[in-house]
């Protein structure tokens, strides 16, 4: 089984999230006596997704928005990703939410485009060492402060309930 998850990030934090995805789908399958091989790439440098049964896509969220390239890959490859089963992942809250029942991101019409079997919102990080100027003056005018809020065992564990699914499948055909 070839699993690829595709990732949108600025500056790496998303990428290590799409990272321990990728390695628990794996140790998921592998646990179940399913043979695997799961790819990370950058959406942005996929030219297709040929070859591959499942696809995980992410992307580091800003002001309430996906990254270009991952919204690119979603509209380039939605027939194909119509044909494998679809999880989406995103990552961007800092902090706490001031209006909790606000949606941090908007990826609704992303999981009805590509019929995805679910969409998880993961913490982010931030350090403004790695900002651009443009950036720093966006989170300075937000209040928001640095830290790391990615929950490693939540995304783990999301990680092996792909794994787990995609292997049941996997047994199911077989």
């Amino acid at each position: 089984m070839n699993i690829l998850v595709a990732v949108a990030t600025r500056h790496g934090a998303t990428r290590e999230i799409a990272e321990n995805i990728g390695t628990a789908v794996g140790s998921a399958l592998t646990e179940a006596g399913v043979w695997s091989l799961v790819e990370v790439r950058d959406a942005a440098l996929v030219h297709s997704v040929e070859g591959f049964d499942a696809v995980v896509l992410g992307s580091a969220v800003y002001l309430g928005h996906w990254l270009e390239p991952a919204r690119k890959f979603a509209e380039s490859f939605e027939e194909e990703l119509g044909r494998v089963p679809v999880w989406l992942f995103s990552s961007g809250p800092l902090g706490e939410q001031v209006e909790p029942a606000e949606e941090p991101v908007v990826i609704e019409d992303l999981v009805r485009l590509l019929g995805a079997r679910g969409h998880r919102l993961f913490g982010g990080k931030l350090d403004r060492r790695a900002l651009h100027f443009p950036e720093r003056a966006v989170v300075a005018a937000l209040r928001v402060a640095d830290g790391d809020n990615r929950d490693w065992p939540s995304i783990r564990a999301w990680g092996r309930d792909i794994g787990a699914s995609l292997a049941q499948a996997a047994r199911s055909v077989s």
